[in-house]
């Protein structure tokens, strides 16, 4: 991060507190060609920080041993190479054809027996009595660390969800995607409100995107989220009362090879028009942690509304309603506070012990910051601070056990606002 960047997320966060403008000007979505005439300082000011969706060229990704090895010369998916180096894989398969709670069943398959029923489904026309299946959110990465898949682009390199994950829980947000023509993934916003990127490896996708808070006009009378935006039950104002209040979806149609970057918040809905392999991050940094953190707010306040009449009898309600809103999100507060920690203990040890020229992991996030420069880590540490400082005063934080935290939320604050202090003299 260069300091004319460094002045000008310090200035945006300043005025805008911890949230991006919600309208999305011009309605026409960036396409970036050429990498030496695209710095990850251009990126950071023009689309990470106003929250913009944009396209990156087949360009940026013709280097990646996935683009040369997964794909035949016509541009469709090598099956007897994925087939010899990872035919025993056991992975998860979603069904298509098959609505359950707005998202669609899943079940584990080995990838060989998934392999011969996406075969069979393209020479039967891309049809098949077993429906449409889409191997969905697959941990290649984690699974087969050795194998030469992709590099992650610099412009997606800091990147908390999985530094944290990484180290915390041996856990990451890396997903391989591979369907048939015709596969599709229903109307969501990605997992925490993270950002995503998302690269065809081989295939072409249909996107359709909805700037942050533009859902809210597509809930049904139940206030109910649609599972398919293309359905012609939207066009009903006796179902979906306010749909004709919404701006029409942003529609990207991404080519083999180029990479969408999808907004922190934004609902989108995907459609494979080809027989397709994707890789995919989500990911959180500085610029939308305060989006994590109150989408966290709002899925602890629906479930206390939920279990309310348990309130009184229940000793530890405050408790339930942690655990619950974990085994829903992923998350607690309390994980939430220990996430926020390693961060910024991360970024202190960039700043007192200088970069780590030794780190060159291909998708080592942790390596990736360090090389992004110590402005890069100020800042990063001054939005965990701003983050941090609400967390802390928050009523249903201080209600928990706070005991075990180490150090106590205070004792770091002060930690890290000398951090900022000392680094800015």
């Amino acid at each position: 991060m260069d300091r004319a960047t460094f002045a000008c997320s310090t200035a945006f966060f300043r005025d805008f507190g911890n949230s991006s403008p919600a309208a999305f000007p011009g309605g026409q979505v960036d396409f970036i060609d050429k990498a030496d005439s695209f710095s990850y300082s251009d990126f950071f000011r023009d689309y990470l920080i106003p929250n913009h969706p944009c396209v990156f060229s087949a360009k940026f990704t013709e280097d990646w041993g996935s683009r040369r090895t997964w794909v035949t010369w016509d541009g469709k998916p090598n099956f007897e190479h994925l087939l010899q180096h990872f035919g025993e894989a056991v992975v998860p398969v979603a069904k298509c054809d098959v609505r359950e709670y707005n998202s669609n069943p899943k079940e584990q398959l080995p990838f060989r027996e998934f392999l011969e029923y996406w075969r069979e489904y393209i020479r039967n026309g891309h049809r098949s009595p077993r429906g449409c299946l889409y191997l969905k959110d697959w941990h290649l990465s984690r699974a087969f660390p050795e194998q030469d898949v992709y590099s992650t682009p610099v412009y997606f390199s800091s990147d908390w969800l999985n530094e944290y994950w990484d180290a915390a829980a041996g856990d990451d947000f890396r997903f391989v995607y591979m369907g048939p023509k015709g596969s599709w993934t229903p109307f969501h916003a990605d997992v925490f409100r993270s950002y995503s990127w998302s690269a065809n490896v081989c295939g072409r996708k249909r996107w359709l995107l909805y700037p942050a808070g533009q859902e809210e006009f597509l809930k049904d009378c139940h206030g109910n989220l649609p599972f398919d935006v293309t359905a012609p039950e939207l066009r009903d104002p006796r179902i979906y009362p306010r749909s004709s209040q919404s701006q029409p979806p942003l529609e990207i149609i991404q080519e083999a090879g180029e990479i969408v970057f999808i907004p922190s918040g934004w609902h989108h809905q995907v459609h494979n028009l080809e027989d397709a392999i994707s890789i995919d991050h989500n990911w959180v940094n500085g610029c939308n942690v305060a989006v994590m953190w109150c989408f966290l707010q709002d899925e602890l306040a629906a479930v206390q509304r939920e279990i309310s009449q348990w309130k009184e009898p229940m000793d530890d309600w405050h408790l339930q309603c942690q655990l619950i809103m974990k085994s829903c999100t992923g998350i607690d507060y309390k994980e939430f506070y220990n996430f926020l920690k390693v961060i910024a203990e991360n970024r202190i040890s960039i700043l007192e012990k200088g970069l780590d020229e030794e780190c060159c992991s291909r998708n080592n996030p942790k390596a990736a910051i360090s090389a992004l420069g110590m402005l890069h880590a100020v800042f990063d540490l001054k939005r965990t601070v701003k983050v941090l400082s609400s967390l802390s005063a928050n009523e249903d934080f201080r209600k928990l056990d706070l005991a075990p935290l180490s150090p106590a939320p205070e004792v770091l604050l002060q930690h890290l606002e000398s951090a900022i202090d000392t680094a800015l003299l």
